[in-house]
């Protein structure tokens, strides 16, 4: 594998200054940014860190290539021209997915079609074979082609990095990982911070807020793709475990407390607590909205609920009222509210100081700051 690799993050809309810190800080360079995704470089030392540390990265991927396409010739010609033998074996799986937008080649199967056939007549030429039998480990490619450029990744992680392998189970509507995580950054949660949430769920807010404070590698409990390969070297692997495991704190004073009126998010939130090993430094317990009191020097980073319907629309704008008496606003009780409800301050009772827009999904939201 090349020492000198094009890394490509995807991330949530709205994250990317996030993302591109966490990359700085695990010893990314050459950083660029671009909606939803940040590129760098690094050898497979930084391939093996970024997969384990990074907490607002959907996956990492290596970018292959970068060229124009208005042909199916010129994509065959692009793709054939790539050193796919420095990264599949002769018996790994290389499966091909991927999107076009706003392009001449707008058919994706077709498209799928043309990079998998120039990727078989590449290794053909390499491997002196006719067929592979695909058998072993997979190694994902992806492409994109948006405008007429096309961009061949192989991707790296295998399931998504917001799959930290604590929920197992969630309730309804639940918050991305690598979402929440990012909230928490914005919200400036540190080693000695207080955090709560009235609205829990499955504790996802409560779990990412903790393994922040406590620098806990949000990977390290999973493996990726990218280890199974051939050409990967597990003696990277191996060390990087072991350096993230080294920056974990221990010590740091953090609590966060928790709250749902539904007892099942309780009782899910101390489980899946439990499973991120963050269990003893959240305390969960039931209750509705109008019974929260918000410690002082406290942050409330909270995803509260919303409806798509009239009736349930009306509901949770009476929950943004009641939340407007119960919530700090400044001094010393800071606020952190996502909502995709274009009227929320009006019911919340008060303009934020910041509002940061984000998607929660497919869902534009607003991050509503109060400090």
């Amino acid at each position: 594998m090349n020492d000198n690799l094009i890394l490509c993050c995807p991330c949530h809309f709205g994250l990317e200054s996030v993302l591109k810190y966490e990359i700085e800080k695990n010893g990314g360079r050459d950083i660029n940014t671009e909606n939803g995704k940040v590129t760098f470089s690094g050898d497979e030392n930084i391939l093996a860190r970024m997969n384990i540390c990074l907490a607002t990265a959907e996956r990492v991927m290596i970018q292959l290539a970068q060229f124009k396409a208005d042909t199916f010739e010129q994509l065959f010609q692009g793709v054939k021209a790539i050193d796919f033998e420095n990264y599949i074996a002769v018996d790994e799986a290389f499966p091909v997915k991927g999107y076009s937008l706003n392009s001449q080649l707008h058919s994706v199967p077709d498209c799928q079609a043309i990079v998998k056939k120039a990727v078989v007549e590449r290794l053909k030429l390499k491997y002196k074979t006719n067929w592979f039998k695909e058998t072993g480990a997979t190694v994902q490619i992806k492409f994109s082609i948006l405008k007429n450029i096309v961009n061949i990744y192989l991707d790296t992680s295998g399931v998504g990095l917001h799959k930290r392998g604590y929920r197992r189970n969630s309730n309804s509507a639940p918050i991305k990982e690598t979402l929440a995580f990012g909230i928490c950054d914005l919200a400036r949660v540190r080693s000695d911070s207080v955090v709560c949430d009235p609205f829990c769920g499955s504790g996802t807010i409560l779990i990412e807020s903790a393994m922040k404070a406590m620098k806990i590698p949000v990977g390290i409990n999973r493996s990726f793709s990218a280890e199974k390969w051939k050409f990967s070297n597990s003696k990277i692997w191996r060390e990087e475990r072991a350096r993230a495991i080294d920056l974990i704190d221990r010590s740091a004073k953090f609590r966060a407390y928790g709250f749902d009126i539904d007892p099942d998010a309780v009782a899910l939130t101390v489980e899946n607590a439990k499973k991120a090993g963050v269990g003893s430094c959240i305390e969960v317990r039931q209750a509705d909205i109008s019974q929260f009191r918000q410690p002082e020097n406290s942050i409330v980073i909270c995803n509260p609920p919303y409806g798509e319907r009239m009736l349930e629309l009306r509901q949770a704008e009476e929950i943004y009222r009641t939340m407007g008496k119960v919530l700090g606003k400044d001094g010393g009780f800071a606020s952190n509210i996502i909502s995709p409800h274009e009227n929320f301050e009006k019911f919340f009772g008060a303009r934020a100081r910041k509002r940061r827009k984000l998607y929660n999904g497919m869902i534009k939201c607003q991050l509503y700051s109060y400090f």
